[in-house]
């Protein structure tokens, strides 16, 4: 760990302030928390994104937020009614569910028109990190999305939504990693509750990862690679 630094690890970070009774007041120490420990994001819940973006301004922690969040199966011209207001709001990053159902019945055209439909939204001011929901698909279906995923211009592929069964696992963050194109950066979510666990995705290939347990994870960050 001698080559890394504690910003490395904080830049990896978007800090995850989504759950259904997260309040105002919620929102708003998650937004200060994130803004203390220099994290890459928060990714917040869409209607407090224009309060986000002011709480937020200067410190170079970006706000996203989430389309069609969280089972994907939003009528694509809502997704993107979606889209354009988070991005108007502020948003510089977008978290989109692809449609599930489609996905498993191998409806591929309308997946990638789906997708294409917030990227084209959301470029060049936002980035779009893609949802799977792994826990639900096969290996073709995983495989298929990447490769969809680097044809369309997406930014990410992402794991889960955090609110399935499972969240990132090895076997699919190196799968991920492996059929996606280099320009296409991996995100994992769901279960990265430690350093230590951030740490092994990180070696897999994953840039960033979705966390609630920030706190303790940097804090451990600090401690071990004597950060102040």
């Amino acid at each position: 760990m001698n080559d890394l630094s504690y910003r490395d690890i904080a830049k990896m970070i978007d800090h995850s302030l989504l759950q259904q009774t997260l309040t105002d007041a919620d929102l708003e120490q998650g937004c200060a928390l994130s803004r203390e420990y220099e994290v890459a994001s928060v990714c917040i819940k869409p209607y407090a994104v224009k309060q986000a973006a002011a709480w937020l301004a200067g410190s170079g922690v970006a706000v996203g937020t989430t389309i069609g969040f969280p089972h994907g199966g939003h009528v694509t011209a809502i997704k993107v009614a979606e889209a354009e207001i988070a991005v108007a709001d502020g948003a510089t990053e977008l978290d989109m569910v692809v449609n599930i159902g489609k996905v498993l019945g191998k409806d591929w055209k309308y997946v990638a028109r789906d997708i294409l439909s917030i990227i084209e939204i959301a470029h060049p001011k936002a980035l779009v990190k893609v949802i799977f929901e792994n826990c639900y698909l096969n290996t073709e279906h995983k495989e298929e999305l990447c490769l969809i995923c680097g044809e369309v211009g997406a930014d990410f592929v992402k794991t889960s939504t955090g609110y399935g069964s499972t969240g990132a696992t090895d076997d699919d963050l190196r799968l991920m990693r492996r059929c996606s194109p280099p320009h296409v950066q991996v995100k994992a979510a769901g279960g990265v509750r430690d350093f230590d666990r951030l740490l092994a995705v990180r070696a897999l290939g994953v840039s960033r990862v979705g966390a609630t347990a920030t706190r303790a994870i940097l804090d451990e960050c600090k401690q071990r690679l004597g950060a102040t």
